[in-house]
């Protein structure tokens, strides 16, 4: 059972799980997914209230992947109904796993949100160092109330399997989401003397990991994200965007202008995001999982570009023509 259907990515992985042999795949949300699921059965199902106890015991799942957790307020319509969705829906899921007799497993699609993002951040995060990070507001503090009930769950259940992905933001041809929002602006607000570095992972990447741990036995909590890092300087000039340096993106006047402009929801947590970055380790995901991405951060970064950000004013292809003329026309003038 894939719960959280009618967005992208879950309509995604219910269609790729749909294609394994032998396996019934059932999509749950609250309305029908806008993309196509496959072979997979959609059932309408409002996870934040006692109907999706009454789905899980007539379905009987073995498996449940938990993707409904929203990370924007604009997906859900504002920030109460977003953590309405986000933490009353899960206690729900939850209570209606534990009754269950039939769910041996739970995966669990978190963010490395729940490290926070401030000054004091160490280079990297390692999975057990979630407890003291910075997550007292907005999705940060949902993401990590979230694995909090996910823990709870798994010592009432120690029968079933947990598996918690804690990725890093996703990006890819397809997805919208307002990290790509934010890389399609034309001119993009940047905190002065700022430049954070941060990691990608790509969509497919996203859809390949929560396959392999939908359909083998990888217990535990893993960090995943693409090789290597960028700095938004770095991403902005691959995307052809001016930055437009600001004292800071946490004034009421730039997050209303990115919310007003509806191609951005600049809310507190993606504030802190784009001033301080954050980097997690990989290793468990190598090691552990038995995880390696096909798509380091850079060429995630890339695939992205070329699908949404082609024009900017800065683009490439528009900076390699004028190189070549200036080139070309040194090269005349050397010659007379």
């Amino acid at each position: 059972m894939v719960v959280g259907v009618a967005r992208y990515l879950g309509a995604q992985l219910a269609h790729l799980l749909s294609k394994e042999p032998g396996i019934r795949v059932i999509g749950v949300d609250v309305m029908p997914p806008k993309e196509d699921i496959g072979a997979a059965e959609f059932v309408e199902a409002d996870i934040t209230t006692s109907a999706i106890n009454r789905v899980i015991a007539r379905c009987g799942p073995d498996v449940v992947v938990h993707m409904n957790i929203l990370a924007t307020r604009s997906d859900a319509g504002g920030r109460a109904p977003q953590k309405e969705i986000n933490v009353i829906g899960t206690m729900q899921l939850l209570a209606a796993c534990q009754r269950s007799d039939t769910v041996r497993k739970l995966v669990v699609k978190s963010s490395t949100a729940v490290y926070g993002a401030h000054p004091a951040a160490p280079a990297l995060f390692a999975e057990d160092m979630a407890q003291g990070a910075n997550t007292r507001r907005g999705y940060e503090k949902d993401a990590s109330e979230v694995e909090g009930y996910v823990r709870g769950f798994s010592r009432r259940r120690p029968d079933v399997s947990v598996t918690i992905l804690r990725l890093a933001n996703v990006l890819g041809p397809g997805i919208r989401s307002a990290l790509s929002e934010y890389f399609v602006l034309p001119v993009v607000p940047v905190v002065f003397g700022r430049d954070p570095r941060f990691q990608l992972v790509h969509e497919e990447d996203c859809l390949d990991v929560l396959r392999l741990a939908t359909v083998e036995e990888h217990p535990g909590i893993f960090n995943v994200a693409g090789d290597g890092f960028m700095v938004l300087s770095q991403a902005l000039r691959r995307a052809g965007r001016v930055p437009v340096p600001l004292p800071t993106l946490g004034t009421p006047f730039v997050r209303g202008l990115m919310r007003s402009s509806g191609i951005a929801d600049m809310d507190s947590v993606q504030t802190r995001f784009l001033t301080f970055g954050r980097g997690v380790d990989t290793t468990r995901m190598r090691d552990v999982l038995g995880f390696t991405p096909r798509h380091s951060t850079v060429e995630t970064f890339d695939s992205f570009v070329d699908a949404r950000a082609r024009g900017g004013i800065l683009d490439r292809d528009r900076v390699a023509g004028v190189e070549q003329v200036l080139q070309s026309l040194i090269g005349r003038d050397g010659t007379r």
